[in-house]
């Protein structure tokens, strides 16, 4: 094979590195966590560990619930926002480390979620 043969061929075309920095997994965790629980990214905080090898996540966020009175009046309403929170976070934690892994390439091996609050969505009318 001549060298220009040898040159074009897709080994050689795509040879080289590519890094994704922590920031911007950071980023990406964080949209993809607030995506997930209904919140602002702003209020999603974002940690990396090493886990053998693999990356594990660490996330420190509030999550969106209905207003208690809505939910005293209508207990449906629970259901229209995916569940208990306890069952909403578990679901999280798949979607957050797909959208992740498929995003960024990156491999994790878990992600851990540690509610910090209520993002309230419906408010009622102080009397």
């Amino acid at each position: 094979m001549s060298q220009a043969a040898e040159a074009a061929t897709p080994s050689r075309l795509y040879s080289g590195h590519n890094r994704i920095s922590t920031q911007a997994l950071t980023s990406l965790a964080k949209a993809a966590a607030a995506e997930s629980l209904g919140v602002p990214a702003h209020d999603v905080r974002a940690e990396w560990s090493d886990d053998d090898g693999l990356l594990a996540l660490s996330l420190v966020t509030p999550i969106k619930i209905p207003g208690l009175t809505a939910v005293i009046r209508d207990p449906e309403r629970v259901s229209v926002f995916g569940g208990s929170i306890w069952q909403r976070a578990v679901s999280a934690k798949s979607d957050i480390l797909t959208k992740v892994t498929e995003l960024s390439g990156a491999r994790l091996s878990r992600v851990d979620i540690r509610i910090s609050g209520a993002h309230v969505t419906e408010r009622g009318r102080v009397r």
